[in-house]
């Protein structure tokens, strides 16, 4: 009972004395001093409280504003730690001892700066030591002694930022939630969970690290037992790279990274396991997920600053990847000596690697065979020498296959090396300077082309690009297959035939720049079906040079469309559709059939309309309407409708579906003529409209074409038209324009205006014939003939029927019927009737 009513009045006592301060909230500013110099004295650092308030709920304490600990001069003149609100809650059971302990300590949004100096030494480093060696009970500690009971520190919010030297680096840690208590007599506790950032971007899925970790007393910091456990999930690869290195190198995934640390800093061991998921190029969307994993283990010595006994070990497949050895200074300038092996690593999970690292490759690229090799690095960076790589390595029965592609490739052994270990392979190189530069050589190794031909296969690589050699003769569709295969952009086309080539693949490792290909081909007897183009292309020679922005074919000679062709085009690369290259050429040919030309670019049969020609209409569009292309076009013969014009030149420009033919030259019918055409294709109907001249024109030769002997003499014209349709029949019908001629010296063999008089004969005969809706009007012309001067009026209709009037002063005469046989009436008197040429 005497014990219940004395632990009542210590709590009535404590109650009252609770009350009595809430009441009076006596000021506690005058405890600031006191404060400073016990948390100074306890850090050895310098401190600054800015004001001191008491907390009486929930629970009695002190509110610490602007709290500052300042770092020590050799390391930064900036505070090592700054807190705008600091909480220390008082133990009750310390008050009721009549003593003054902190049972926890709240930081909110600290700051914290982490500075490494030169020598390698971290400023955290001798407040670590000084809390070693400091008297206290553990956190957790609940018995009375007279040791002062170690806080549990916890931030909330904070941020952790990194100094090296005088250098303020952009890395930090925010969000930062952090804990700190004595787990016992000898060993300290902490946790921290944070989101890695930079100062100078603004960065997202960065992860989270999680660090937990406890160490022991001892009486160095070298010889500190610790043991820490460090994780990093959630981190997006694109992000980390930009953490890392200030800019997002193009690479995504999930990164997952757990660090075991276990032992002294003197002698630590070192465990790390790293993954890192659907690993693929920005720009690369696969089908299935990748997964690169890795295992690490090593001993970490603070005294000499080296990573010792380190190996890393990757299983692919059956096959493993594993690196082993030393780096001193890893915190830089760092010296390395290390062995890369490579133990029987299947070339399918290479293929894999490559599909998500390199675009344009088959999606179903598949690889056989396995890859072997050991290499050395040694040296620093830092160093005159630099980093000395020595090895070398082959690949065993390497096969790559697609089947979208069709392609087989069978390679068998490719061997490769540093430059030391293939000194005979790099004096087959071209240019010294390369050489010289050379680091990594591939090859020579050979591909089949044909059944009887190789290719013979040589490269180099430099830590800045690549440099690849292909030279050697084989099929033509078999090349179009292997640049396919090896994600080279190329023309999607069906050929057969052979080509002698030397070919040189060069790029840079940096950024995703498509790889430059350049070299010059021979093309020999390849026939090639172009998309848009019903009859072969025959190409029975061309010299093809490949520049980094375009492709030049030069001297070629080939037949196509009923014709044979010479010349020279070009096109830009890369250049995969027609549609999208803009084409430039200069093109000529022997003889050139329209009828032929029409067949040879329509989607379908032979017997289709005109306008099947351009494409539109038909099941799938033809060559014109998705050509781009500018260029001249010549022929010495061209035949239309059985018109044989000669020395034809014209300059063609084709673009969106929209066809300009300008500068058109040509000899036809005994004359001259010169014009200018367009059609819009990408309408519906196509809208086509002209103008032009003809000059000399021998009409002896027009009514040969016509198979009708109705006129001869001579006669210039120039004209205008525009005409829509689908067909032939809508596009006379539609048709609309004029014609101004004047002929002269003449004559009219059908038509006999007088009995006797024989044909008309023409001195000179001028008008404008305007076409509209198929039908031919001449409003007003002038006809002069031996007999006189007529006004001559009428009509003409598709079908050849005429209705024309010749007038004059005192009668004239109206003629009807057809071309062939017209009917010739005066108007003048009744007894007269035309005679008519038996």
């Amino acid at each position: 009972m005497s014990f219940l009513r004395q632990r009542r009045g210590i709590l009535l006592l404590a109650v009252l004395v609770l009350l009595a301060l809430f009441i009076m909230r006596p000021g506690v500013n005058g405890l600031r001093k006191r404060i400073i110099n016990s948390v100074s004295l306890a850090l050895g650092r310098k401190v600054d409280v800015q004001w001191v308030k008491l907390q009486l709920l929930p629970q009695p304490g002190f509110d610490l504003v602007n709290f500052v600990v300042y770092d020590e001069p050799s390391f930064s003149a900036e505070p090592v730690l700054r807190a705008q609100e600091v909480t220390a809650v008082l133990r009750l059971r310390s008050l009721l001892r009549g003593r003054l302990e902190i049972g926890r300590l709240s930081l909110k949004e600290p700051s914290l700066n982490l500075v490494r100096r030169e020598n390698g030494h971290w400023n955290l480093e001798s407040l670590i030591e000084r809390a070693t060696h400091t008297e206290a009970a553990p956190t957790r500690n609940t018995r009375p002694e007279r040791r002062p009971v170690f806080p549990y520190i916890e931030a909330d919010n904070g941020r952790i930022n990194f100094k090296i030297g005088l250098e303020k680096k952009a890395y930090s840690l925010t969000e930062a939630d952090f804990a700190l208590w004595l787990e016992s007599d000898n060993q300290w506790s902490m946790r921290l969970a944070a989101q890695p950032v930079r100062t100078d971007f603004n960065l997202s899925d960065t992860g989270i690290l999680r660090v937990n970790g406890s160490w022991q007393r001892s009486r160095s910091l070298s010889e500190t037992p610790v043991k820490f456990t460090v994780g990093w999930e959630g981190a997006q690869l694109g992000e980390v790279t930009k953490l890392l290195y200030g800019k997002d190198m193009g690479w995504r995934g999930a990164l997952l990274v757990a660090l075991d640390l276990a032992g002294t800093p003197a002698n630590l061991n070192v465990n790390l396991q790293s993954s890192l998921n659907d690993f693929r190029r920005y720009d690369i969307v696969a089908q299935k997920s990748l997964r690169l994993a890795t295992s690490c283990e090593a001993v970490y010595s603070s005294r000499e600053r080296a990573v010792s006994d380190l190996v890393c070990t990757s299983p692919i497949g059956k096959g493993l990847v594993s690196v082993k050895g030393r780096i001193a200074a890893p915190t830089g300038p760092r010296t390395y000596d290390l062995s890369l092996a490579l133990q029987n690593v299947p070339m399918d999970a290479v293929a894999k690697l490559a599909r998500r690292a390199k675009r344009d490759l088959p999606s179903d690229l598949s690889a056989a065979g396995e890859v072997n090799g050991t290499f050395s690095l040694q040296g620093s960076s830092s160093s005159r020498e630099g980093l000395q790589w020595d090895g070398s390595g082959y690949t065993h029965n390497f096969v790559l296959r697609s089947v979208a592609s069709k392609a087989e490739l069978v390679v068998g052994t490719v061997p490769f090396g540093t430059q030391p270990a293939v000194t005979a392979a790099q004096k087959k190189l071209k240019h010294e300077s390369q050489e010289r530069r050379a680091v990594f050589v591939v090859g020579p190794f050979t591909v089949p082309t044909t059944k009887s031909s190789a290719a013979t296969v040589l490269g180099w690589a430099t830590a800045s690009g690549y440099h690849l050699g292909i030279q050697g003769d084989g099929a033509v569709q078999r090349l179009l297959q292997l640049a396919e295969i090896g994600g080279m952009q190329a023309p999607r086309l069906t050929a057969d035939g052979n080509a002698k080539f030397d070919i040189t693949v060069a790029g840079e490792w940096h950024g995703f720049a498509a790889p430059r290909l350049t070299g010059t081909a021979i093309l020999r007897s390849v026939k090639a079906q172009v998309p848009g183009v019903k009859s072969v292309v025959d190409i029975r020679s061309a010299n093809v040079t490949l520049d980094p922005d375009a492709v030049y074919v030069r001297s070629l000679v080939a037949s196509a469309a009923g014709a044979n062709w010479d010349g020279s085009l070009s096109f830009p690369r890369p250049c995969h559709l027609l549609s999208g290259c803009p084409i430039r050429f200069d093109l000529h040919s022997d003889t050139l059939a329209a009828e032929r030309l029409q067949q040879s670019l329509s989607a379908g049969s032979h017997n289709r309309a005109w306008y099947r020609l351009t494409g539109f209409g038909s099941g799938s569009p033809s060559l014109l309407s998705t050509l781009n292309a500018n260029g001249t076009l010549a022929a010495n013969r061209l035949v239309i409708r059985g018109v044989t014009a000669t020395h034809v030149r014209c300059k063609v420009a084709v673009h969106d579906g929209n066809l300009h033919i300008s500068e058109l030259m040509a000899n036809v019918l005994g004359g001259k003529h010169q014009g200018e055409w367009t059609g819009n294709l990408a309408v519906s109907p196509p809208e086509f409209s002209g103008e032009g001249k003809f000059e000399q024109v021998d009409l002896a030769q027009l009514a040969e074409a016509m198979h009708n002997p109705w006129i001869s003499g001579t006669a210039a014209a120039s004209y205008e038209f525009a005409a829509t349709g689908k067909t032939t029949q809508d596009w006379l019908a539609s048709s609309k324009g004029v014609l101004v001629f004047n002929m002269y010296d003449g004559l009219l063999p059908t038509i006999v205006i007088a009995a006797g008089a024989g044909p008309l004969k023409v001195r000179r005969f001028t008008g404008a014939l305007t076409v509209r809706n198929g039908n031919f009007e001449l409003a007003k012309g002038r006809l002069e003939s031996t007999s006189g001067p007529y006004e001559v009026t009428g009509t003409a209709s598709s079908g050849q029927k005429l209705q024309m009037k010749l007038t004059r002063s005192g009668g004239g005469f109206v003629i009807d019927g057809t071309l062939s046989s017209p009917r010739v009436v005066a108007v003048d008197s009744a007894d007269t009737r035309a005679a008519l040429k038996p």
